[in-house]
């Protein structure tokens, strides 16, 4: 009876919304700072009339700033399903999945990286997303390194552990149900067509459209593309815009700058502001994200977006610890419960040493403290405060405490649990063990044959990384307690080494570029992979038989559905805990440092938000004044063990790099040397 009532209340909401008709579309309520259910109807009204006056049939998604999916919307005609592309014949990945991936996957997908890589200082794009994780930066630049966040298309994934679920016909309502971050479909997107939205200069959301039936990236800064998705996006975004100096065109990385959009106002082809009522009929629900009923946004920043700041009376005295070292308060994931999501807690024993509590929160205090000082790489105006999310875990893998910037991008939520993961995976001893795990790429390799069935010419294979790697750096790497960093590993993980030597072959963690796309990564997708394609399934509930003994493989528990995901993105599993140590999946570009006391590893601290050098500092001096505070032994790797003392192929690999003139208001230099 419970379940019945929430859906008629529901769909009468959603009926009302959609009868007020283009009279209400006019109204734009001030001063709130989240998306009301008129909001939503207005930005889907506005992007279908656009799409409707050209003919181009789209799906059209929109997302709250935490991620929660607030209504889909599919035009008559509409591709149900996306061709994910590069624009090369790759043949591994999911690069050349055609006819699988639903388009309202994609659109989620798109509107998460609007909403997620933009804050009140900087208005990015899938545009802008697209532009930093090509094998180039710019793309088509020969010569040069690999986008500064070649990587983070693989964050924010559906079978994370961090990022929340949305219970389809839940009843009672579970009390997490419309908390963030929310996970996205797949991942982020490279695809232009996603743009975040905006009120009062606060973002507040995102809006995502298919309408090319391709979930792509744009190969070419060098143009200016009358891209179709994008067009559309623009109109559903007017009135909702971000502020001019903010958007990604006035920000510059390596003095190049980034990319918003192609398209402006001035290219629409129909009227935002008399934009007609929509057919009922084009909202459709979607599994595992939406039921079909507009919901409005929730406010980020108080507790039921699943965001709030710290208080130090109520969340323990470690987080009291945290906000007392920052010298501000900072903010945490909490549950439904309003208790923090992760609480402050000590590590786990390795080779008899261990995190302590008071450890784990000074180690995060002095990365926020760090940060409060450090100059801004991506937001405006110029000396601005980096704002970034610092997390800490253990040498297993678990997280053992977790607090933010007020204002920080959402996308560094997950993004600096994959690094602190990454850094305390890749230096365990035990890390070629575990990828070695019979259960690793037997998996893996199930779903290959999966992909290999549904695309054309398509032949993944899975390279043994661990033998690769013994091949290049020696036989003991991976075993031998090697510190690695996120972008030492990154690195490693480049189409080109060193990267941006376009003459040089591939990093022994990916695959030469012929095989190598933003849609196929090497060990950093590969690792995921399965649970992403299985994701897709459950989406479209299609249990495929792969291994050819005439049953599906997709549904384990012989329900008559695909399974969802559950929790763990990888099939690694640690032998001695049981814990998956990359849960969340690793990451493949700079902002980590691995932790030890004693010279023993004890865990990882990983920073997302700012700029990867400034990440990069923010790790490693947060991890260095706090062990100089405590004095108990935390600290770096000692210095002989450190990844720059690895030559693979001849050249050196990178642990730490720190920005020039880092702090506002001061003339420091050089302060990471000797530290």
């Amino acid at each position: 009876m419970i379940k019945k009532q929430m859906r008629l209340v529901a769909n009468v909401v959603t009926a009302a919304l959609m009868g007020l008709g283009a009279l209400l579309l006019a109204i734009l309520p001030a001063g709130a700072q989240n998306l009301s259910g008129l909001d939503v109807y207005r930005v889907i009204s506005q992007a279908v009339q656009e799409a409707a006056v050209r003919g181009r049939p789209a799906t059209i998604a929109v997302t709250d700033r935490v991620g929660n999916v607030l209504a889909v919307y599919q035009m008559s005609g509409a591709s149900p399903t996306v061709t994910v592309t590069s624009g090369r014949t790759i043949g591994t990945g999911i690069d050349g999945l055609a006819g699988v991936v639903p388009s309202t996957m994609a659109v989620i997908s798109k509107a998460v990286t609007g909403s997620y890589l933009s804050s009140s200082g900087n208005a990015f794009s899938s545009r802008t997303a697209s532009q930093i994780v090509q094998q180039h930066f710019n793309p088509g630049e020969a010569f040069a390194p690999a986008g500064p966040l070649s990587g983070v298309q693989f964050s924010q994934l559906p079978c994370s552990d961090l990022n929340r679920r949305y219970f389809n016909n839940a009843s009672p309502v579970p009390p997490d149900q419309f908390r963030g971050p929310k996970r996205s479909p797949l991942g982020l997107s490279a695809d232009p067509g996603g743009l975040p939205l905006y009120k009062g200069g606060v973002v507040v959301g995102g809006i995502g459209v298919i309408a090319d039936g391709i979930y792509g990236l744009d190969a070419n800064v060098s143009d200016v593309d009358a891209d179709i998705d994008e067009i559309i996006a623009v109109a559903g975004s007017s009135g909702y815009a971000p502020p001019a100096d903010i958007v990604a065109s006035r920000i510059t990385v390596e003095g190049k700058s980034l990319r918003f959009a192609d398209v402006d106002a001035r290219a629409l082809a129909s009227n935002p502001g008399v934009a007609p009522a929509v057919a009922p009929s084009g909202f459709i629900a979607v599994t595992g994200y939406w039921d079909g009923a507009i919901i409005a946004g929730q406010t980020y920043g108080v507790s039921a977006s699943g965001i709030r700041p710290v208080n130090p009376v109520t969340d323990g005295p470690g987080y009291a610890n945290v906000a007392a070292i920052a010298g501000f308060n900072p903010l945490l994931l909490v549950s439904g419960a309003d208790a923090p999501y992760f609480p402050v807690i000590a590590g786990a024993v390795n080779s008899g040493q261990s995190l302590t509590s008071e450890e784990v929160s000074a180690i995060i205090g002095h990365a926020l403290r760090v940060s409060s000082r450090t100059r801004s790489q991506i937001r405006r105006p110029l000396q601005s405060i980096a704002q970034i999310t610092a997390t800490v875990v253990d040498a297993e893998g678990r997280v053992l405490g977790q607090a933010r910037s007020s204002d920080g991008p959402l996308f560094g939520i997950d993004v600096s649990l994959q690094k602190a993961r990454t850094a305390a995976f890749m230096s365990r001893q035990s890390a070629a063990a575990n990828l070695e795990n019979p259960g690793v790429f037997p998996v893996i390799n199930v779903t290959a044959n999966a992909l290999n069935g549904l695309i054309p010419g398509h032949v993944y294979f899975v390279p043994n990384y661990v033998d690769v790697m013994r091949a290049v750096i020696g036989p003991q790497s991976l075993s031998n307690g090697t510190a690695y960093t996120a972008r030492a590993v990154g690195n490693l993980s480049r189409p080109f080494y060193p990267d941006g030597v376009d003459t040089n072959g591939s990093g022994p963690l990916t695959r030469p570029l012929q095989f190598w796309s933003p849609f196929s990564t090497g060990l950093q997708l590969d690792l995921v992979v399965s649970n992403l394609v299985n994701h897709i399934l459950f989406v479209r509930n299609l249990n495929l038989d792969v291994t050819g003994d005439g049953q599906g493989d997709f549904d384990p528990d012989g329900d008559g559905a695909v399974n969802d995901t559950g929790f763990g993105c990888t099939p690694v599993v640690s032998s001695s805990s049981g814990l998956n140590p990359l849960a969340n999946g690793m990451q493949i570009f700079a902002g980590s440092s691995p932790i030890y006391k004693n010279g023993v590893l004890v865990g990882g601290i990983g920073v997302s938000g700012d700029g990867i050098d400034q990440d990069d500092m923010v790790a490693f001096l947060g991890l260095h004044n706090a062990s100089v505070g405590l004095g108990t032994g935390v600290s770096h790797a000692p210095s002989a063990i450190r990844s720059d003392q690895v030559l693979p192929y001849g050249v050196r690999l990178r642990y730490a790099n720190c920005p020039f003139s880092p702090f506002v208001g001061s003339r420091e230099q050089n302060v990471c040397e000797g530290k």
